[in-house]
């Protein structure tokens, strides 16, 4: 059974979030309130009742599920009948529904609005889902049935039945099912101690980024920013105790927005060590020794599972394959990138010396407000000219809405009778183009000090033909919220992430598939980013762009002149993007390709790093890590160990892609319904590649298209 609840996210802040799962002894309900997590919601789409939950009702719900879980899977291995379909594949995928009803929303709360008390039944609901996974992983008389009926029947199954009956086999042999009794008591242990760990992880690094804030005096130091961004510092402060007048949030990825703005370099270079510095040891927070733990234990997983290594053992079941596939399809990029990074960085220097003099040595603090002043040169435009016409409610409403429903049909209603965890919170009820009500979509948008960064889809319930529940999806982000009365507006990569997680979201609720399994997202890591990335396309297709991209006070629409030197800039000095991506993509393997031996200590990590992304190519203090190892949350903390690559690789199938909508006719309803009923509605009942060539008509995808959409 696999009982891990993954959080997907996006390149520019895109971040993974595990949940493994497990046992516990079980808490009676009080005598004078029923649980309300225990009972099937009277909401519409059985959506989460946040108005009656409480969070002490989180931990007895779990424990209760759990020991649901554990009855089910008891009568399964108690059945003295043949194993068939019936009997054991199919009471397997049912056994779990109440426990995924209720982690799906305990979690969400841990990763998007982590109060106190989150946090600690978070502490001890991790130790029970993990042994519960234990238990059922290494029982070993119900792998015998699934495994009898795999060998039985699975020839004669067809479509979703034969492909789930694949899926929960090869899940018990991946996890060992067939390893000696040995070697399982070592793995169990191992998964214990990696789920403890994560959970260290999951506290350390939001605080380690919380108290990263940098403080600053007075509003002249804050010269180049808006007044709204002004504004925002102050709000900021306000919102951690008012240590100074104003402070510098960080975000999660290395190279912090704001740096685009900031004239006072001796700032843009605090706020630059505080981003890089936050866990590193060097302030009140070390992650180092997580790291090295986490990393050496995957590597023993791989060694007793008969693997090299843990990318070997963790690509295996990816379109990927392997490590020698990545590392080819990385080094092509490489190759083509590096002579541009090195152009990019060259000419931006040269450009810095214009204003500061012959001498002046370009850091990577300086690197984003020089470019952006070079952009504004080249294009006779800033980001405070373009941010006005991106009001976070029009983007949402009349961009990402308004793609969706050109090109799919759906139609959006607001429900402010749906309680939320937090008045923040939007939900929209979505109708097909028929008119039919299909599911519920809920945007968390906005900051704030419980919630981590980055940004990301996941679901309160997926869809699912057997259990008959329609999607409950939600995306969530970490956009500064504007003062009261004042609209929330964007920048324009903030732009495209609201496109990117709505991909996500459209492939949870455009699922029809049987099988909670295999439905929605439930797809191997290197094909589950296309969807969101393809929908980024849409951000930019000037009947879409138009639609949204109006003042936030007039209402008027960019005007053209601007739009088209926007539009134009997109691609302006790409290599960076490409290159911090390449850097932590690279970072990911090095350490997932090592043996036990071969792991460093603590103490040694950052030096591994340099050396790794040395060994590469990639060293390049101008172009650093996306994320670094000591804050690479997506590799320690969710679910992309060894598989940060697939933000690449899945972009060239999402441009692929892209390329035939524009062929065929971007807005079109009958491509957008091709891909409904090709890939968005298909989970994972059909061989990836397969959906890919389907719709594409590509025999493999062409990587040569991502450098020409990056400009490169």
């Amino acid at each position: 059974m696999n009982l891990t609840k993954t959080l997907l996210t996006i390149g520019l802040a895109s971040t993974v979030m595990q949940a493994a799962a497990i046992t516990s002894d079980g808490v009676g309900m009080s005598d004078t309130r029923q649980n309300p997590l225990l009972q099937k919601s009277s909401l519409p789409f059985s959506a989460p009742d946040f108005s009656q939950i409480q969070p002490s009702d989180y931990l007895p719900a779990i424990q209760t599920a759990i020991q649901q879980t554990r009855e089910n899977i008891g009568q399964i291995v108690a059945n003295k009948r043949k194993a068939t379909f019936e009997n054991t594949i199919l009471a397997y995928e049912k056994s779990e529904e109440l426990l995924d009803r209720v982690t799906n929303i305990f979690f969400a709360l841990v990763s998007a609005d982590k109060t106190p008390e989150i946090a600690e039944t978070e502490k001890k609901v991790m130790p029970l889902l993990t042994e519960l996974e234990n238990e059922i992983s290494f029982n070993q008389t119900l792998f015998q049935r699934v495994k009898y009926v795999y060998d039985h029947q699975y020839k004669s199954l067809k479509g979703e039945d034969k492909k789930l009956l694949e899926e929960i086999y090869k899940s018990f042999v991946r996890k060992g099912a067939l390893l000696p009794e040995d070697k399982m008591e070592r793995m169990k242990e191992i998964n214990l101690r990696i789920a403890d760990l994560q959970q260290q992880w999951g506290d350390l690094l939001p605080n380690a980024t919380n108290h990263s804030v940098v403080w600053v005096n007075s509003r002249e130091e804050l010269a180049g920013l808006s007044e709204a961004d002004i504004a925002q510092c102050q709000k900021d402060a306000e919102n951690r105790g008012s240590k100074t007048p104003y402070c510098i949030v960080i975000i999660n990825t290395t190279q912090q927005p704001i740096l685009t703005s900031l004239a006072n370099r001796a700032l843009r270079k605090r706020v630059y060590e505080a981003s890089i510095h936050r866990s590193d040891g060097s302030r009140s927070f070390n992650t180092y020794p997580i790291v090295v733990e986490i990393a050496r234990l995957r590597a023993e997983q791989a060694r007793i599972m008969g693997y090299p290594n843990y990318a070997s053992y963790s690509l295996e079941k990816t379109m990927a394959k392997n490590t020698d596939n990545v590392y080819a399809f990385l080094r092509q990029l490489i190759n083509e990138y590096r002579p541009k990074a090195d152009a990019e960085t060259k000419a931006i220097e040269e450009f810095a010396r214009k204003e500061m003099g012959p001498d002046f040595q370009l850091q990577p603090y300086d690197r984003f407000y020089y470019s952006a002043k070079m952009k504004q040169a080249a294009y006779s435009f800033s980001e405070d000219d373009v941010k006005p016409y991106f009001n976070i409610d029009s983007v949402q409403r009349n961009g990402v809405f308004y793609a969706a429903n050109r090109v799919y049909g759906l139609t959006f209603k607001e429900r402010k009778d749906i309680p939320v965890y937090h008045p923040d919170m939007k939900v929209f009820e979505v109708f097909d183009k028929d008119g039919r009500s299909m599911a519920l979509f809920y945007s968390d948008y906005f900051r704030r000090p419980t919630k981590r960064g980055g940004a990301w889809m996941s679901a309160f319930a997926k869809q699912s033909g057997l259990r008959q529940q329609l999607p409950v999806i939600f995306n969530v982000c970490n956009n500064a919220k504007a003062p009261d009365g004042q609209p929330s507006l964007i920048t324009w990569d903030e732009v495209t992430t609201l496109f990117h997680e709505f991909g996500h979201a459209l492939h949870g609720m455009l699922s029809n598939c049987t099988y909670n399994t295999l439905s929605g997202t439930a797809v191997a890591r290197d094909f589950v980013e296309m969807p969101s990335q393809f929908n980024e396309s849409f951000a930019s297709i000037p009947e879409i762009f138009d639609h949204y991209a109006r003042h936030a006070v007039t209402g008027q629409p960019m005007p053209a002149n601007l739009k088209e030197k926007m539009l134009q800039s997109i691609n302006f000095q790409s290599a960076y993007a490409l290159g911090e991506n390449l850097a932590a993509t690279c970072l990911d393997l090095a350490w997932h390709c090592l043996s036990e031996e071969e792991i460093p200590t603590a103490e040694e990590a950052a030096d591994f790093e340099a050396r790794a992304l040395r060994d590469i190519g990639l060293l390049d203090s101008q172009i650093p890590p996306r994320y670094s190892t000591s804050y690479f949350n997506h590799v320690w903390g969710g679910g992309y160990a060894a598989g940060y690559y697939s933000y690449l690789w899945t972009e060239v199938l999402a441009v692929n892609i892209a390329d035939c909508f524009a062929a065929r006719g971007p807005l079109k309803p009958e491509v957008g319904q091709a891909l409904r009923d090709k890939i968005l509605s298909r989970g994972n009942t059909r061989d990836l590649m397969e959906m890919f060539t389907d719709f594409t008509g590509m025999k493999s995808p062409d990587a040569t298209a991502l450098l020409k959409a990056r400009g490169l």
